[in-house]
Parts: C-alpha cells; structure tokens; sequence
C-alpha cells in the first residue's frame, strides 16, 4: 500500500471521527436507539480506518492529525449545530492544537 493509501483511510478516518463524535449528543446518554447504533457503527468504522493508515503512515503523525482535526472540526461542529461558542481560552487553544498539527505534519521527523 502507497502513502497516498495511508492518507486517504486517515481522512475517512478523521471524518468518520467528526460524524461519530458530531451527533453523540443526539444520542441522549445513549438512550435513544437509532442515532446510538449510528454513533456506535461510524466509530468502529473510524477506528479502522485509523488502524489501516497506521500501518503506513508513522503512529505519532497520524493520530495527532487525527485527534487534532477531529476535536477542531467537533468544535466547530457545535458552533453551527448547537450554538456552542468557545470562549477566548478555548479559541486560544483550537489555535494551538491546529498550529501543532501543522508542525507536526511539516517538520517533525521519525526515523
């Protein structure tokens, strides 16, 4: 499997992780059935295709790539969908995560 391979089951990855962790609190503490199921499934999916990408792309890149553009794009989902605005200290940190993952991805070496 190439690199592109990689990169592409860690993008299904990431966006399985964002529907999954999106529309759990449809869920109601996992009492209603259907969107449980749904959230349930989108996570086993996500999981892996993480699996898949980490065995071609370095462990630590993918999942900070992961984790990173996940929590970032659930934060924003909570903006548009219920109208959860982060304060100044959570803006700050999005910040950071994302400048992190930038770092990461461009400059960081494994050998």
């Amino acid at each position: 499997m190439s690199n592109l391979s990689g990169y592409i089951f860690l993008i299904l990855g990431i966006l399985l992780g964002i529907i999954s962790n999106g529309f759990l609190k449809s869920t109601n503490g996992f009492t209603l059935l259907t969107p449980t199921i749904f959230c349930i499934l989108t996570i086993i999916a996500c999981i892996f295709c993480l699996s898949k990408a980490m065995n071609i792309i370095p462990v630590g890149f993918t999942y900070a790539t992961y984790g990173g553009l996940t929590i970032t794009a659930v934060t924003l989902f909570g903006v548009f969908k219920y109208n959860q605005i982060p304060n100044i200290y959570g803006i700050i940190g999005i910040t950071l995560i994302i400048i992190g993952v930038i770092l990461l991805n461009t400059l960081g070496k494994t050998t």
